[in-house]
């Protein structure tokens, strides 16, 4: 199970994203921010999930009913929503990372003509849709088969995946001019650490890639043992998820500054999807053996994405089993959802990036609810009843108490942020409902699911009330 967590927590965003953020923001000082936030944000949500799941045994709606009573299943309703519409638009990425692994395998990437083409030619295509059914396919495949057919999956994916990632590392770092890379990202500018944008990349990145704040690890603490130690388990997926980030991170710069270091900011500045389908490829094609390379690279990629998609569709699918639906039919109803509300993202990369922005936002919503479920419960009472229990090996102190607190605030000042960034010189221009990066969009589409939730919580919470008498 701690396999399990720990493929949730680690996906697309520690390979493609962290490079690319800790290399444009300095390097050194956004490892240092980096580390704060892991201390700051990530691990005391992750502690609050696992304590919050393992002492309701229930998924997000059931356990803000628990914690704060039946007016709240609206809160745990958006945190389970808010990570459901990340999964309509999260197997469309796993498609990508299948196409281009088996398209490496095949010797179709990097194809000739621009570095773009082949990226070009499949994305927002019926094969892009076709490798959106296909990744939904394989994560349904394993969470049809309840708890222990997560785990099986676990064991194999998650040791494969870190396998691969050092390998990868490893080879990077044989490569000449690999000194350049590492001095890059791990050289640090101590003056730069007053440049609050730093900060707030650093935290964003935490908030993003360490699944901290998104229901899913409450949902996998659901079945944890009654013995089964929560502060031990947060710490252990916190450091084992960064841990992978870095070792992504030197893979990718070290081969970066070693082939093509005259190109290294553009290279870096090129946004996910351009690091990760366009640069990387010409990088590969650059090294003695590169395309067997490159196939690990894809297939880590794979890997990542395909269990935490698989957390992602067995949050929605426990949401549904609490509601008194048979774990069969919760499954089936969930991947049918995921197939259809997928498509848009698949045909459309803009409405991907419409929902990767508006959803990303939305996290930094759901960690202020969950810390203020237990803000508003008693934080020292709650930490007293569900995490410090008679079997812990750790346990937590009061430092704990105000880094709930602090979430609180990071939350909304990082939403805040966000939103501010993307207001435009004309503010009247930013409300529309899908463009990629505007206000309008996130409070409109805010504004939708939360006046629906808040006309169904009665309906939310009445299972919960009626199973507790």
């Amino acid at each position: 199970m701690l396999l399990a967590m720990l493929g949730m927590a680690v996906g697309t965003g520690n390979i493609w994203r962290f490079p690319r953020v800790a290399a444009s923001n300095g390097g050194g000082p956004f490892l240092v921010a980096w580390v704060v936030f892991l201390l700051a944000w990530s691990v005391p949500l992750l502690i609050l999930e696992f304590g919050m799941g393992k002492g309701t045994r229930r998924g997000p709606i059931g356990a803000f009913v628990k914690t704060l009573g039946p007016w709240a299943a609206w809160m745990g309703a958006w945190v389970a929503f808010v990570a459901t519409a990340i999964m309509f638009y999260y197997s469309v990425v796993m498609g990508w990372t299948l196409r281009f692994f088996i398209g490496t395998v095949m010797g179709d990437v990097p194809g000739p003509g621009a570095p773009d083409a082949f990226w070009n030619g499949f994305h927002s295509t019926p094969q892009a849709l076709l490798m959106h059914f296909v990744a939904v396919g394989l994560a349904v495949f394993v969470v049809s088969r309840g708890v222990r057919g997560i785990e099986t999956a676990a064991r194999i994916l998650i040791p494969s995946l870190i396998v691969l990632v050092m390998v990868l590392a490893v080879k990077a770092l044989t490569l000449p001019g690999a000194a350049e890379g590492l001095a890059f990202l791990f050289t640090p500018n101590l003056a730069d650490l007053a440049n609050y944008e730093i900060w707030i990349q650093a935290l964003t990145q935490n908030a993003w890639d360490t699944g901290a704040g998104w229901g899913l690890v409450l949902t996998y603490a659901v079945y944890m043992r009654a013995r089964e130690d929560t502060a031990l388990n947060a710490f252990v997926i916190g450091f084992g998820n960064n841990s992978m980030s870095l070792l992504a991170g030197i893979m990718v710069l070290c081969t970066v500054f070693s082939v093509m270091p005259e190109a290294a900011t553009e290279i870096v500045g090129a946004g996910n999807e351009g690091l990760t389908f366009i640069w990387i490829p010409q990088l590969f094609a650059g090294i003695p053996g590169g395309r067997f390379f490159q196939a690990l690279f894809f297939l880590s990629l794979v890997f990542a994405a395909w269990t935490s998609l698989v957390a992602m569709i067995e949050l929605a699918s426990r949401i549904l089993m609490d509601l008194g639906v048979e774990r069969r039919r919760a499954v089936t109803l969930v991947a049918a959802a995921g197939l259809l509300f997928g498509i848009p993202s698949a045909l459309n990369i803009e409405f991907f990036r419409n929902q990767d922005w508006v959803w990303g936002v939305g996290l930094m919503i759901s960690g202020f609810f969950f810390a203020f479920a237990v803000l508003k419960y008693g934080v020292t009472r709650w930490r007293e009843t569900f995490v410090n229990q008679e079997d812990s090996d750790i346990r937590i102190g009061a430092w704990w108490d105000w880094a709930i607190r602090l979430v609180a605030v990071q939350a909304v000042v990082l939403a805040g942020w966000w939103l501010w960034g993307a207001r435009g010189s004309d503010f009247r221009s930013t409300w529309t409902l899908f463009s990629s990066y505007n206000i309008g969009s996130v409070v409109l589409q805010f504004a939708a699911v939360i006046v629906v939730l808040l006309l169904i919580n009665r309906h939310l919470a009445r299972p919960f009330v009626e199973r507790d008498g």
